[in-house]
């Protein structure tokens, strides 16, 4: 019997989610982007399984500015049709979902806070969260979304920022980015992987959880943390751009997730980005 079903089992938290879930003894069907989550035929011929970790999405902010159809199918048709399956065969869903707040109010951001998406990724996930909620509620499908802010680590794309400061620190060439000041709330990949396994413990209903560090570092600190380990004093460089719709800071209040499922992170940050450089 599976117990389990992992949507985006191919991508960069899916791929570390099935190694968990096996570890621990789970009988898991991974499904992979050869797999169509927004056409319903495909959910049609799935067994029965009371988990769904709903990972499956588009999830470059850049590319969703050009393409933003093919978010809005993946990431909310594709959630729809994986609550279907779910209430079909009375499973709990484990949903990723992402930083849906845009500029924020305050800092630390709580689960309470407004959310006002700023690009058309964090529409699509926003869009997601709101029919996980209505089946939560009018449906009786028990959800758990979990907010994940900046995770990085091992297997990332190398478009996303931490590989390519990786990648041009590690080749000793000189350090060009947009601009150092912007700050990001980063979590690794394992803490990640850990919240969706500890988020099986969280009550029937909705449930909506931020998922951080709790920290919010610039990109000057993060090329100082890289340049330490890798034992460099490379020349550093900014354009001072602006990207499109940029949010000066970033950081996640994660007291619900520590109360509600008995999770917090373990990872440091200079513990995370010397066990990337470890695995290049």
């Amino acid at each position: 019997m599976t117990d389990a079903v992992v949507t985006g089992a191919g991508g960069f938290i899916g791929r570390k989610l099935i190694r968990a879930l096996e570890n621990r003894g789970t009988e898991t069907l991974a499904l992979d982007r050869t797999h169509d989550v927004s056409d319903p035929a495909m959910w049609r011929d799935l067994p029965p399984a009371p988990v769904l970790f709903h990972l499956a999405g588009r999830s470059y902010v850049p590319d969703s500015w050009t393409n933003a159809p093919s978010f809005l199918a993946t990431n909310v048709v594709g959630t729809q049709n994986a609550l279907e399956w779910c209430k079909r065969h009375g499973a709990r869903m484990v949903f990723a979902s992402a930083y849906v707040y845009g500029v924020p109010a305050s800092l630390p951001i709580r689960e309470s806070d407004p959310v006002n998406p700023n690009n058309p990724y964090a529409v699509s996930k926003r869009f997601a969260e709101q029919l996980c909620e209505f089946a939560a509620i009018h449906e009786n499908v028990p959800v758990t979304a979990l907010r994940i802010f900046n995770v990085y680590g091992p297997g990332q794309r190398p478009e996303f920022l931490i590989p390519m400061l990786i990648s041009q620190i590690s080749s000793k060439s000189a350090v060009n980015v947009m601009d150092l000041t912007p700050r990001r709330d980063f979590v690794y990949i394992d803490d990640v992987v850990d919240a969706f396994i500890a988020a099986l413990q969280a009550p029937d209903g909705y449930n909506c959880l931020n998922i951080g560090s709790g920290i919010s570092l610039s990109i000057q600190d993060i090329v100082a943390v890289i340049q330490q380990a890798c034992g460099t004093s490379l020349p550093v460089s900014s354009s001072c751009a602006a990207r499109r719709n940029e949010i000066l800071d970033v950081r996640a209040d994660i007291g619900r997730a520590e109360t509600m499922i008995a999770w917090r992170p373990k990872w440091d940050f200079s513990a995370g980005i010397k066990a990337m450089i470890a695995e290049r």
